[in-house]
This record gives structure tokens, sequence and C-alpha cells, in this order.
């Protein structure tokens, strides 16, 4: 019996894998319509898994290096389910990042929609993306000019060195996320660091994140249902936040507390209740999790190299200097850390915190000598840019020397994608982040495991959760 079974899983392998080479082989051929080469991978799942398989971030991956070695820089594919465009090449990724809303649209998986939400900015198009957007614009807006914003985010970045103080060792991808979230939870809802809510607010995004890689299995225990139960819960805490807030005796309790955005996202009366919560959500992962990523690989690239993190410290113990006993950074401090900038900047390059976008072509498109066929999926791949030789010399050496000329660096780089759906918020994470650095260099010294790397999942994580040994300065 166990014989007979053995062959009959033998012939369907064998039967599966016939028919694998043969629909590579006229899909690597022939195409009526598109003229691009590639290969349509394996029946029904194509090349999902390959090109969606973790990597280091500061790579492009072993799928795409055999892709773009073989077919070239575009090149079509079977991704998520259909046909698709991907694009390795700077100018078909600006022109398709620039033609959101006219000839393409936003196209993630439904599994992407279960856990996003209907209202997720990531998702929604046209009229409702930019009523969304704007509001969230104003938040950054708002931020950014207020005094308390940076009193926040520095005095939690004080605070948290102080924590480490008996620490030989930190998990510093995690301690990063807890800084970012706090400094948001505190400007967007009012909760304190001391408030329990933060740590489950962050549990939650956690699930969250993993769910956005997970196979869309609707069983309990998988990394699919939990996601969707974590949104349904930061989205059950908003809403009662909101719901409280609306009651006669909290407008009373108002005066005991500080304005907060989410008093002004509850006065716009153009926004249902479902969209309030969607740009809680939005403005809380887009706000924690990139900013803390991006923090991560500044403090992981420098610990790569120590003539850069002396020049980073040298400039922040000039900006001490002027400074009096426990005077606190401001806004005139902050453009003073050129080199701070351009080494986070660099950092976005190296690092890739976002290897691609999903979209799908509305027309029939010719782009120079490629053809996008009517309802094909397209990738743009950013990492792709970033690391290419053509456009950066040494392209996978950490220099933020390069950033010296910001002007022709942004024209090679689109770290916070581009067009309409542009990050709006890239400057307001680089400040807290910015504060933060500034007492960290000048508190501790750090070095990182021989083996650690960020890898792109594809947001990015760390192999070892970014494990530090720090020792203090003095």
């Amino acid at each position: 019996m166990l014989v007979f079974i053995f062959f009959a899983f033998g012939f369907v392998f064998l039967s599966i894998l016939i028919l694998h080479k043969l629909v590579s082989k006229q899909n690597e051929t022939t195409d009526h319509h598109s003229s691009l080469s590639g290969s349509m991978g394996w029946p029904f799942i194509g090349e999902t898994i390959s090109f969606f398989k973790p990597h280091r971030s500061d790579s492009i991956g072993t799928f795409l290096q055999q892709h773009v070695s073989r077919y070239g820089k575009v090149f079509k594919s079977n991704i998520c389910g259909g046909k698709a465009i991907v694009s390795c090449e700077q100018e078909l990724n600006m022109f398709i990042l620039q033609n959101e809303g006219k000839l393409f649209t936003s196209d993630y998986p439904k599994a992407m929609h279960d856990i996003l939400g209907q209202y997720s900015l990531l998702l929604v198009t046209g009229e409702v993306h930019r009523k969304l957007k704007n509001v969230i614009i104003s938040f950054i807006n708002l931020t950014k000019s207020k005094p308390e914003f940076l009193l926040c985010a520095e005095n939690l970045s004080i605070s948290m060195l102080a924590s480490w103080k008996n620490c030989r060792e930190i998990e510093f991808h995690n301690e990063a996320k807890m800084f970012t979230l706090s400094v948001m939870v505190n400007q967007l809802l009012s909760i304190k660091p001391e408030d329990p809510a933060r740590r489950y607010v962050l549990q939650d995004f956690l699930s969250y994140m993993k769910g956005f890689i997970s196979l869309p299995v609707p069983l309990p225990g998988t990394a699919y249902t939990d996601a969707i139960k974590a949104r349904k819960r930061l989205s059950a805490r908003v809403m009662e936040m909101i719901k409280s807030r609306e009651n006669k005796e909290e407008e009373m309790n108002k005066a005991l507390r500080e304005e907060d955005f989410l008093d002004v996202i509850m006065s716009n009366e153009d926004l249902n209740y479902k969209e309030k919560v969607s740009i809680v959500l939005d403005i809380l992962l887009g706000g924690f999790e990139t900013s803390a990523t991006l923090l991560s690989l500044v403090v992981y690239f420098l610990a790569k190299s120590p003539s850069l993190l002396q020049k980073l410290k040298e400039e922040h113990e000039a900006i001490r200097a002027k400074k009096g006993d426990g005077e606190l950074l401001n806004w005139e401090d902050y453009q003073k850390m050129e080199f701070t900038q351009c080494a986070m900047s660099e950092a976005l390059r190296c690092g890739n915190i976002v290897k691609t976008v999903h979209r799908k072509a509305t027309h029939d498109i010719k782009f120079k000598e490629y053809v996008i066929p009517k309802g094909w999926k397209v990738f743009p791949i950013f990492t792709a840019v970033h690391l290419d030789p053509s456009l950066h010399e040494n392209p996978f050496e950490f220099n933020p020397m390069r950033w010296t000329d910001k002007a022709k660096m942004n024209r090679k780089t689109t770290a916070f994608g581009g067009g309409v759906r542009v990050c709006p918020g890239g400057e307001l994470g680089k400040l807290q982040i910015a504060f933060f650095l500034h007492h960290l260099v000048l508190s501790y010294r750090w070095q990182t495991k021989s083996d650690e790397m960020p890898i792109a999942h594809p947001y990015v994580e760390f192999k070892r959760g970014m494990l530090l040994e720090i020792d203090p300065t003095s």
C-alpha cells in the first residue's frame, strides 16, 4: 500500500513538473498581449512565492537577480493570481507612480483589504483617497509646528535611554517600536507612556503587521485570522474613545487635557465613523512602524562604519556644546543636523523599507519599448532602483555623503513612494528619529551581532531583532 501511495504521489508530481515546464516554455516564447519576456511560473500560483521570499533588504534578492539577468530590467510574470509586469527601471517606475489614478490604480490582494479595512489610505482611490490624505496631511502639518511634539519626542528619548542604564544588551528594534508608538499615541490620542493601553496597542499592531505576509487562511490561530482580530480590537478601542469624547461629561473634562488630533478628526463632519477610525489606524501604523524601522536601520548601518558614527557624534556634540545644561532641542537644532539627515536618507536608500507597491493598468499602455496590457498587475521595484549601479556609484556602500546633493539623489530614489500616494509623513518621522539619535550617540556606544541583517518580508525586520551590545559613553 505504501509503495502504491509513493508511486501515485510520484506520478502526480512528475505530471505537474512536466506541465510546469510546458507552460513556462510557452510563456517565455509567446504571449499575444505583451512583447516582454519572462516566465509565468507554476500553474495557479505563478511566481508569487519566489517573488515574496524573504531576503536581505539591502539587496534585491535572488528572484530579481536571476530574472533581471535573464530577461532584463522589465519582465513579465504571474504574481498574486494574475499576469504582471515587474519593473526594475527608474523611468518606468516614476511613470507608474506619477500616473496613479490616470493609467494605473491601486491593486492590493483581497487579504490586504480584509486586514486593512475598507477605508485604509493604502486601498482607497479617487476622491475618497484625496479626502482622507488631506486629513492626514493636516495632522502632520499641525504636529510639526507644535512645540509639544518636539518636547514629547525628546522627553521619551531621554527616559527610554535612562531605562537602559543597567543593561548590556537590548533588543533595539522592539525598543524603537515602543519609542515611536509612544510618540504617536501621545500626539494622536493623548495616551501617556505610563498608560497600560500603550503596550496593548503595540502588541495588536505587531499581530496586524504579521498578517500582511500571511496566507489568507481563515482558521483559528493563523497569522491572517490573528491580524483581522487585532484590527478589530484596535478599531474598537479607537471607536470607544470617540464615543466617550462625544459624551457631555467628557466635553466638560476636555479642559483637563490638551487638544489632540483625535479631537480634530472628530470635528470633521465630512468623515463617517469608519473613516475616522481608519485614519487613526493609518497614522499610527505609518507613524510608528516606518519610523521605528528607519531608526533601526540608521543604528545598524552606523555600527558597521565607525568613522561615520564618529562623524555623527561630532555633529551632535557641536549642537550640545551650544546648549545650556539640560536645555532641550528645538527646530533650529534639527536644521543643523545636516549629516544626521544625510544618514537617514542613505539608510532609506540602502535598507529599503518599502520594496514595491501593487498597481494595475487601467488602459493598454505603451511606455518606450514596453507594452503593459490593460488589467495586468504592475510592480515597480524601488529596491532595484536604489541599488542600481548605473544610478549610484558603489550602490551597496552606506555613504551618507552622497546626499550632499539632495535634489539629485531625490530624483534617483523613491523611499517614500511618489505621485499622489507619496508618503506625507516622511519628515515628521525623521524629526523624532533625529532627536532620539542626538541623545543615543551622546549617551552610548553600541555594536551589532556579527550575523545581524535587515530582512525584507516584504516589510523589514531584523534577523536577531537588532540585538545591540551597549556601553555608556561616560
